[in-house]
């Protein structure tokens, strides 16, 4: 009975893999904007962190070339620790290491790679991350920002 369960999902799995993939619709991209929801009050913890980040040009590209990390400090990184604690209580996701609290906005599964997060020192010092996809652009190494 197992190896017909089995058998049976590979041939489901095999079927899949060999549907070919649906072809690009003739004409031009749709460029139009979709509509938005309402953004949930959380959204604005991520807004002003990263303003303060850009602000202080507090910001790097991550490893993996595509994603930018923004660092925000002070009253408002305090404000998105304090605001992580219930969600990363519910969730698991706060970890506790060499006296400093981290809160992050999910589950840690290997690292804390490109999970957005919070921490507070023992010195009571915080610090918020928000990682930013932005896509293969960022790497185009030899683009200038033209002056205004």
């Amino acid at each position: 009975m197992i190896k017909l369960v089995c058998l049976a999902a590979f041939l489901a799995l095999a079927a899949c893999a060999s549907v070919p993939e649906s072809e690009a619709p003739a004409g031009p991209p749709d460029v139009r904007l979709t509509a938005g929801l309402p953004a949930p009050a959380q959204a604005r913890l991520y807004a002003e962190c990263i303003s303060q980040a850009a602000e202080a040009g507090s910001y790097v590209r991550e490893r993996d070339g595509k994603t930018l990390r923004f660092t925000c400090t002070g009253a408002t990184a305090t404000w998105f620790f304090e605001a992580l604690g219930p969600w990363s209580a519910k969730v698991g996701s706060e970890v506790v290491s060499d006296e400093t609290t981290w809160r992050f906005s999910k589950k840690l599964i290997k690292d804390s790679y490109g999970v957005d997060g919070c921490s507070r020192d023992a010195a009571g010092a915080h610090m918020c991350v928000v990682i930013l996809n932005v896509g293969e652009f960022i790497e185009q190494l030899d683009y200038q920002v033209p002056k205004h």
